[in-house]
């Protein structure tokens, strides 16, 4: 498969990182690692559903990769702008520095018998340039280490932007090949074969998120839900996307709005999976949430994951934990964030945003304490 095998050199170039000092490194060698157990694995799967978990942990191995390499591009050019401000702060003295270094090269050392004041004034201007000399010298090894290592710099965010853009191409034919595994997958229990009458009825009727989930919840299922302990599993479970906390249940957003769930900025095109085995109650759009994914982990509750560019899957499947359930949108502009869009580290790349919520009941409860990434200790 050429995205395997395209995945495969990033795994390689991952794990030899162009500085070794720099703190990604064990990052990327981490997530090097990860992606070529991924990788062979995809190599070696038979049958769709093997596929799609393979193709699965290949992506979510390239996203963690992905985020190392950029940290260490970010860190290459915060370290460029350092020295570069270092040279323009020391311009003059290098200048001086330069300029002396020329002066003793072109001037020969017996020029000092024609000193003015003799021998005593040679004698004097002799020692005061060998104690000059040490300092001069010294200073010239500094300035010839940071020259040293800004041509480093400059070619480590050459070769880790070259790395990156081979990344991007081989993490999208892995999506594409992924969305065709979900579609060839038949081996799947279902809970029915057609959205029922009366679900999209709901959908039809709906006029919020909350009146919708609510509904869903009363509706009686032919098939039970997962028999994991859901509940026990609190504060264990991994966020559903790789991303950054944006905002908290309740927090107002620019409009003041206040929701009860999570929302998590993520890459264009992120991979979202379940934390844990569900049957999908709906999926599809929704109001203005774009496109949601709702899944019963246990009986009484509903995950609802909403904002999604593509989904997988269909309204009834029983996924396991670490399922793929969809990417986030914005797949076109993601090559974008290569030309040093996020220079600030402030996480400028991450222009999708996932919402997260879970409901017991009628009821939305706070997300947070059930993801290990969002729990306050």
């Amino acid at each position: 498969m050429r995205a395997a095998a395209f995945l495969l050199a990033l795994a390689l170039a991952l794990g030899q990182p162009a500085h070794a000092a720099d703190p990604a490194a064990p990052e990327a060698q981490a997530a090097a690692a990860e992606l070529r157990a991924a990788v062979e694995a995809l190599n070696a799967a038979e049958g769709s559903r093997e596929r799609v978990a393979a193709l699965t942990r290949t992506i979510r191995a390239y996203e963690r990769g992905f985020g190392a390499l950029r940290d260490t591009l970010r860190r290459a050019k915060a370290r460029e702008a350092e020295i570069e401000d270092s040279f323009a702060a020391r311009r003059e003295r290098i200048g001086a520095l330069l300029g002396a270094m020329a002066m003793m090269e072109r001037e020969s050392e017996p020029l000092l018998l024609l000193h003015p004041d003799g021998p005593i004034g040679m004698a004097r201007s002799g020692m005061i340039l060998a104690s000059v000399t040490p300092a001069l010298q010294a200073e010239a090894e500094t300035l010839r280490a940071e020259l040293d290592e800004l041509r480093r710099v400059r070619a480590l965010q050459t070769e880790v932007a070259e790395t990156l853009q081979r990344g991007l191409d081989a993490a999208q034919a892995a999506r594409t090949a992924l969305a065709q595994a979900i579609q060839d997958r038949t081996d799947l229990p279902r809970r029915f074969l057609d959205d029922p009458e009366e679900l999209k009825a709901l959908v039809a009727s709906a006029e919020s998120l909350d009146a919708f989930a609510a509904g869903l919840s009363r509706m009686e299922t032919d098939i039970g839900a997962p028999m994991g302990d859901f509940a026990g599993a609190k504060g264990t479970l991994p966020l559903p996307v790789e991303g950054t906390l944006l905002r908290r249940a309740g927090e107002a957003d620019a409009a003041g709005i206040r929701r009860p769930g999570l929302l998590i900025a993520t890459r264009p095109g992120a991979l979202v999976t379940l934390p844990w085995p569900a049957t999908v109650r709906y999926r599809g759009p929704l109001l203005d949430y774009g496109n949601v994914m709702i899944a019963e982990p246990a009986s009484g509750y509903l995950l609802v994951l909403a904002g999604l560019g593509s989904i997988f899957g269909d309204t009834g499947d029983v996924l396991d934990a670490g399922a793929p359930v969809g990417l986030m949108g914005g797949i076109a502009s993601e090559g974008a964030t290569l030309a040093g869009g996020d220079k600030d580290g402030g996480g400028a790349e991450r222009t999708e945003t996932l919402y997260i919520e879970l409901r017991q009941g009628k009821e939305p409860v706070d997300p947070a304490p059930w993801f290990t990434e969002t729990r306050e200790d």
